[in-house]
């Protein structure tokens, strides 16, 4: 038998009261609530890449500056011990299952002080620089770093973790001025200088790290689905 378009047999009927009836009977399930989720994957995603494309930008950027510095701080063999003055920058040499056993809020705060820091000393070092080009990849540098720091707030924010107190202040007492100019005191500014990129290097290094891992923890939108109905 042939069924004409708008007729409906009593079969069809009989189906079509059960499906609404069982449609009716089904759990209320809401959208997928993984808006969460999705924010906080993407802003950890952002913060990976800008960790790798400052590893980038710095491999550039200390050849340069190291350069200009002048012999002994542009030898590959170059390694002096880290000095009193250069204990002011945030260092990035910890045990490294002492790092791992943090947990993510602690790892986090700890990147955020330390690009804080570092940012504060690398303005004070662009504001020294004799050489315009100079000048201008290290303002470019310190804005992307500046976007670092903006972007691990956004990941602390986003996994509901508060952003570390007031760091005070961290000028460098060389970020005021030169200050009285001598050959000594000028190969202890090269030193702090040389200290600020090695350590740079080091917290970025260790930073895609962390980020690659935390990703791995907060999956993409498109895989991570929490149902919130009432039944289950």
């Amino acid at each position: 038998m042939l069924y004409v378009a708008g007729e409906i047999s009593g079969d069809s009927w009989g189906i079509f009261a059960f499906l609404c009836a069982a449609l009716w009977n089904l759990p209320a399930v809401p959208a997928l609530n993984n808006t969460d989720e999705a924010g906080a994957g993407q802003s950890i995603q952002k913060t990976y890449d800008l960790t790798r494309y400052l590893e980038h930008q710095l491999r550039t950027l200390a050849g340069t500056y190291l350069n200009y510095l002048g012999p002994p701080f542009n030898e590959p063999d170059f390694n002096p011990p880290r000095m009193t003055r250069a204990e002011m920058v945030p260092s990035a040499t910890v045990d490294f299952e002492l790092w791992r056993s943090l947990n993510d809020n602690a790892r986090l705060a700890a990147n955020y002080r330390a690009y804080t820091h570092l940012l504060c000393y690398l303005r004070g070092m662009d504001g020294q620089v004799a050489k315009a080009d100079l000048r201008k990849s290290l303002g470019h540098f310190c804005s992307s770093l500046q976007g670092l720091v903006v972007s691990i707030a956004g990941v602390m924010s986003s996994l509901g973790y508060p952003l570390p107190g007031s760091l005070g202040s961290t000028d460098p007492a060389w970020a005021h001025g030169p200050g009285p100019i001598s050959p000594h005191n000028d190969f202890l500014k090269k030193m702090d200088d040389f200290w600020l990129l090695k350590e740079l290097q080091t917290w970025l290094w260790r930073s895609a790290k962390d980020f690659n891992r935390l990703k791995k923890k907060v999956p993409p939108a498109a895989v991570t689905l929490r149902l919130e109905a009432q039944g289950f």
